[in-house]
């Protein structure tokens, strides 16, 4: 899916985060494509967040930076969209032929979506027959406000980029992430603010949920169960985690209100997918972002659902030299949107 489709053979993908910029390059062919360039800077939350026109150019500063030193020739990239923006749904619709249908779409879309459809762009794949009606086929809907496409595209012109596709970054981390030969499968992507969830079957997305509770969260539940400092809190989120062995279990104690918050929505995710995709069942869970490597949160996951928990790998579907495998592994939970993008057919 593209909010802004176009074609090109060399591009890159951009992921415009919370606290950094990262871009992943790629060539070759459409099973397993080569690593060329990948690039990060870590960006102030304040910045990115802002809509003002001060830091606006300061972030089209920050990426123009990033592009140059990279090495970057190409001026094409498709670019991430947070989730936090979009609004995706899966929305059963008419058997239609495809023209007939991109007509009656947006009929249907104005009812789904919470912005006026004149100050949206919409976009939607068909991903199968609907499993409530199978007289009708089920599309994958997304809608982001028309200002803030036009803002970041203005954004991106401004220094010199040609912005061949703009794409959820749930839906860039599916591709990165997912398990194309797997059957039901569930991603999160845990985020500074915020955390998305996708589940996917094969490699087709059938549900995506971003929900508010990221590592922000948990740090600051143990700032203030454990009376320490930010800074002191989050060395020890990360050094300790979910282990209740470890400093006698206390950082455990501090966080497990705010992880099982998180645990909540993806008891709730599954019960939906599995509630209207009858016999499917998901079997994986595959975590990725800033808490995937938080001490024993795998495992946490693992012995509440029951379920495989798997920490993604980001480059699965690229090849490079093996003298490059621990640099990019230990990066791997910071890159799925990145390489997502980047592996887009364009």
């Amino acid at each position: 899916m593209s909010m802004f489709p176009g074609t090109s053979n060399e591009f890159f993908g951009l992921d415009i985060g919370s606290t950094a910029v990262r871009l992943v390059e790629l060539r070759g062919g459409t099973s397993l494509k080569a690593l060329v360039k990948y690039a990060y800077v870590p960006l102030d939350s304040n910045i990115a967040l802002s809509d003002s026109k001060g830091d606006q150019q300061k972030l089209a500063q920050t990426i123009a930076q990033l592009v140059k030193q990279a090495g970057v020739t190409s001026r094409n990239v498709a670019v991430g969209i947070p989730s936090s923006r979009v609004f995706t749904t899966v929305a059963d619709v008419e058997r239609l032929p495809a023209g007939e249908l991109a007509k009656a779409i947006p009929l249907q879309a104005d009812s789904l979506i919470p912005t006026p459809l004149d100050e949206s762009k919409i976009d939607w794949a068909v991903i199968g027959d609907s499993p409530a009606d199978k007289t009708k086929q089920e599309i994958l809907l997304t809608s982001v406000p028309n200002k803030f496409v036009e803002d970041r595209l203005d954004l991106l012109e401004s220094i010199g980029l040609n912005v061949i596709a703009f794409e959820p970054d749930n839906l860039a981390v599916a591709r990165a992430l997912a398990a194309p030969d797997h059957g039901a499968q569930l991603l999160l992507d845990i985020g500074r603010r915020a955390s998305d969830l996708v589940v996917v079957m094969g490699d087709v997305p059938h549900l995506t949920r971003s929900v508010p509770t990221g590592v922000e969260a948990i740090v600051r539940a143990a700032t203030q169960n454990l009376n320490i400092d930010e800074k002191q809190a989050e060395q020890f989120v990360f050094k300790f985690g979910l282990s209740k062995e470890k400093l006698e279990g206390q950082v455990f104690g501090a966080i497990t209100g705010t992880v099982d918050l998180l645990v909540t929505e993806i008891e709730k995710s599954i019960k939906f997918f599995q509630t209207r995709y009858v016999g499917q069942k998901i079997d994986r869970i595959v975590v990725t972002g800033g808490a995937s490597v938080i001490p024993e949160f795998p495992l946490y996951l693992a012995n509440k659902f029951n379920i495989n928990v798997e920490i993604g790998n980001a480059w699965q579907g690229v090849s490079f030299s093996r003298d490059r495998a621990n640099e990019l592994s230990a990066l791997s939970n910071q890159f799925g949107v990145a390489v997502g993008l980047a592996e887009r057919s364009a």
